[in-house]
């Protein structure tokens, strides 16, 4: 056995770009871009130390969660004719993987490179019956400065032993305006998706999809974000969109376009993935972030490209099923702009 891992702090800086990120749940703690007259902000909601992140008390901030991301009805699902159980952590469902998902470990590096394309890979090894989930899996994540405005993380996971259902999801908070600047309901945003799979009373899908056309999901053209927040049942958007209209590039298609009202940053999304759950940080009240800021209710949005909710047990749902051998992938595509 190696040493254990212990909780550090990277930079990737490729002049224009800059992240800090930490081994600890592949955290992205620092996001900092310009604007259109060169004012950098820090743009990713979180906490001044690893520390903060560690005790608990993050609302999912900046990490990549699994083993299995969103929410499993009632924490069970039956596979191969086995059932499974796993921790309930939300109401009746089991979210992010469990009690201690792969957001709370640590990662162990095993590439960090700078230069004018910079990256850092981390790898973690998840056991068999880990927070209830079936057989080994092996998880990796890069994260690369790929050009002068761009961002991409590449996700990988292959099971060893049996077949597990695996879903990865990368969960920063954005605010285009700085992290620090209040809500971000006045951030414009356009989504590639016509359908949304509606939810039940616990969030979970009905297993039916809704075409957003005509109602407060619709993204489909440019709107604000707060435009029609207030039709949205519950606290605000906390829904798994089907990303089945984008235009595809390098095997991508286009998810999402963020624009910042005052300071003309803009946030284009590319994936791989088949869904993509939109959050407006509807239960983060008075968190104490960075530099002194507190983070209230709608202060971030979060665009987690994903497997659907709920999907090993959806028949109708695309399966999230892995195979031994098998290799579960998907890319994500940041690229900041400033208008």
């Amino acid at each position: 056995m190696g040493e254990q891992p212990k909780p550090e702090l990277f930079e990737l800086n490729n002049g224009s770009i800059r992240i800090k990120i930490t081994n600890y749940g592949a955290i992205v703690t620092h996001l900092f871009v310009p604007d259109r007259h060169g004012n950098v902000a820090d743009i990713v909601l979180g906490f001044d130390s690893i520390e903060s992140y560690m005790k608990d008390n993050s609302p999912y901030f900046g990490c990549i969660v699994g083993r299995v991301a969103n929410r499993i009805r009632d924490g069970k699902f039956a596979l191969n004719g086995v059932h499974y159980t796993l921790p309930v952590n939300n109401g009746p469902n089991s979210l992010h993987g469990g009690n201690k998902g792969f957001d709370k470990v640590l990662w162990e590096v095993v590439e960090h490179k700078d230069g004018d394309h910079p990256s850092i890979t981390f790898k973690y090894q998840s056991r068999d019956g880990e927070e209830g989930y079936p057989g080994d899996v092996t998880a990796t994540a890069t994260y690369a400065l790929t050009s002068s405005k761009t961002m991409r993380l590449d996700m990988e996971a292959v099971p060893k032993n049996k077949a597990t259902p695996i879903n990865l999801a990368q969960h920063t908070y954005w605010n285009l305006a700085g992290h620090n600047s209040g809500d971000v309901l006045d951030h414009s945003l356009q989504l590639w998706g016509s359908q949304i799979t509606p939810v039940d009373q616990n969030s979970i899908p009905t297993g039916e999809f809704l075409p957003v056309k005509g109602t407060a999901f619709d993204f489909t053209s440019e709107k604000k974000i707060g435009n029609s927040i207030t039709d949205v049942p519950g606290l605000g958007y906390d829904h798994n969109y089907v990303l089945d209209c984008g235009e595809e590039k390098i095997g991508l298609k286009h998810a999402a376009k963020v624009k910042d009202p005052s300071g003309s940053r803009v946030l284009d999304l590319w994936t791989d993935a088949p869904g993509m759950q939109f959050y407006t940080a509807n239960y983060v009240n008075r968190v104490a972030g960075k530099e002194g800021a507190v983070y209230e209710k709608h202060s971030g949005l979060c665009l987690e490209t994903q497997g659907f909710p709920n999907a090993i047990n959806q028949s109708n749902f695309p399966s999230i099923v892995v195979q031994p051998g098998e290799k579960y992938k998907q890319t994500m595509l940041f690229e900041f702009s400033a208008e």
